[in-house]
């Protein structure tokens, strides 16, 4: 039970939405009614206020960073830590207090891995600064989460990590091909272009700026 309390626990800290709370406050606005739609620290940083995105950066991390730490600190398995800030990145994706429309999980898995693998951390940092610097982040994101698995072995870490890279990849290529349950064209053609460019680009425009900066149908 104590097992399960802390899976729980990593649910309920990654699910505190806390780019939407940023919103709310600082801006008065619905993250999800703006741009592409996530609860993210990149949509805070667009339409709330550039340096919001740090501490909503800096929570999203500790959001399963302190479960991760609680369980190793409670003397329990390496894998239940794992699984546990996992568990934070689900919340941070599928929060039920928004309805399930959440973010994508980059910042609660930094935080796991800043425990249990740290220079797994710096290296997805590292591509997501890269991917930055090229306007390629979703891509390059995809390729460090997917090699992740890869690195910890050469590098002799944790089988337990490398499993959660994978459980990780797994996460994220579900997330971006739901995408908050956003539409997907009537046309089959165009359906199979949009979850294409869902999967590498992380949208399903072709234009990053037309997909980040537009007014969803419906909004106000």
């Amino acid at each position: 039970m104590a097992d399960v309390g802390l899976i729980l626990l990593g649910y309920l800290l990654g699910s505190i939405p806390t780019a939407y709370l940023a919103g709310r406050l600082l801006r008065g606005v619905d993250l999800r009614r703006l741009g592409s739609g996530t609860v993210s620290g990149t949509m805070v940083y667009y339409h709330v206020a550039r340096w919001a995105l740090f501490p909503v950066g800096l929570v999203d991390v500790a959001k399963a960073a302190v479960p991760t730490v609680l369980a190793l600190a409670l003397g329990r398995p390496q894998a239940l830590a794992v699984a546990a800030g996992l568990a934070a990145v689900v919340g941070h994706n599928w929060p039920w207090w928004l309805g399930f429309h959440g973010g994508r999980g980059i910042g609660p898995f930094l935080g796991m891995l800043a425990v249990t693998f740290p220079p797994g951390a710096v290296g997805l940092l590292a591509a997501l600064a890269v991917g930055r610097l090229l306007r390629a982040t979703a891509v390059l994101a995809l390729l460090a989460i997917g090699g992740l698995p890869a690195v910890v072995l050469l590098a002799g870490g944790p089988l337990e990590v490398a499993a959660g890279g994978l459980a990780m990849l797994g996460i994220t290529v579900i997330k971006r091909l739901e995408a908050n349950r956003e539409p997907l064209p009537a046309d089959p053609e165009e359906r199979r272009r949009v979850l294409w460019r869902r999967l590498w680009l992380d949208r399903d425009a072709t234009s990053w700026e037309a997909w980040m900066f537009r007014r969803p149908t419906g909004s106000a």
